[in-house]
């Protein structure tokens, strides 16, 4: 047995064992801790199945942005779970972990009878990669094959600001998410808000960019932008914009918009909706990646900054 498969057998036996404590642990806290270092070890595995865009994107939200949500989230509920005695009975729990395997058990019975070869779509993606321009194969599947689900994933993104901000009280609307954060202005965080934007910035632009022909993305630079614009506000920083501000909801939008413009102007002018012309494509595919870095960017930051607190 080789070292490599030493190391994946145990890397298998700790994301399984760190799964069922995550479920099992009465403390929300342990609970979001493990689920945190759950997401890390899961983008490893996709790194070893030669998955590296997804295992960006699941550091990124699952292992990063995601567990900064549960850990305010966690924050936020340890008073009340002190206060709260109650559990679910011996007879829910019983039932939760059964309904669980046998789901698990399912899927596993699907994966093991698949035909062999296994049906795919890979072929025909590889023999039109070229209409693209794109030389990574990821690319080219989320923004051409499957352009309407990418386009409706930043709609739901959208959406999901707003029901954030509609949490607001009627006093504080329009105003500015989050609490204001201070922070010591000679201190590590201080000092690291600072330091670190302006390589994060480079990271996120050069992640981007590189999207077209290797791993990375939009998602992959929006949740980095994401990261330095949030450490800049919990180190004091800067503010939190107001929801009102104009050129916010226009950044906001504008991933979704231009993707929508894009997908008529293939309509009105090519042979379906989202159809590229050959000669455009790569150019417009590179413009709507830029716009929907900016709104992910925009947006998981708010995400996290929760719904508007304080008056503009």
């Amino acid at each position: 047995m080789s070292i490599a498969t030493v190391f994946e057998i145990a890397l298998a036996v700790v994301v399984l064992g760190l799964a069922v404590w995550t479920i099992a642990v009465p403390e929300t806290y342990s609970a979001t801790v493990g689920f945190v270092a759950y997401g890390l070890l899961v983008a490893l595995i996709w790194v070893r199945l030669d998955a590296v865009d997804v295992a960006l994107t699941e550091a990124a939200i699952g292992g990063g942005l995601g567990g900064v949500v549960l850990l305010g989230a966690a924050a936020r509920l340890r008073d009340a779970e002190a206060m709260a005695a109650e559990r679910p009975s011996r007879i829910v729990r019983l039932s939760a972990a059964t309904l669980s395997a046998l789901i698990s058990a399912a899927l596993a019975l699907a994966i093991l009878h698949l035909p062999d070869p296994a049906p795919t779509l890979a072929p025909a993606a590889v023999l039109n990669a070229g209409a693209t321009g794109m030389a990574n194969p990821v690319t080219n599947v989320l923004m051409a094959f499957r352009g309407m689900d990418t386009m409706l994933e930043k709609v739901v993104l959208l959406l999901a600001i707003v029901g954030v901000w509609s949490l607001a009280p009627d006093q504080a609307w329009g105003g500015r998410p989050g609490p204001r954060h201070q922070a010591d202005p000679n201190g590590v965080l201080a000092f690291l808000a600072r330091l670190l934007p302006p390589a994060g910035i480079v990271v996120a632009i050069y992640m981007l960019w590189t999207g077209a022909d290797h791993p990375g993305g939009a998602f992959q630079g929006g949740a980095v932008l994401a990261s330095m614009w949030l450490l800049v506000i919990m180190a004091g920083l800067a503010d939190t914009p107001p929801v009102s501000s104009r050129w916010l909801r226009l950044v906001l939008v504008a991933g979704p918009a231009l993707f929508l413009a894009v997908g008529i102007g293939g309509l009105c002018f090519g042979s379906a909706f989202l159809a590229y012309p050959v000669a455009f494509a790569k150019p417009l595919i590179l413009g709507v990646e830029v716009a929907m870095t900016l709104t992910i960017a925009a947006t998981l930051a708010l995400l996290l900054a929760g719904a508007p607190e304080r008056s503009a």
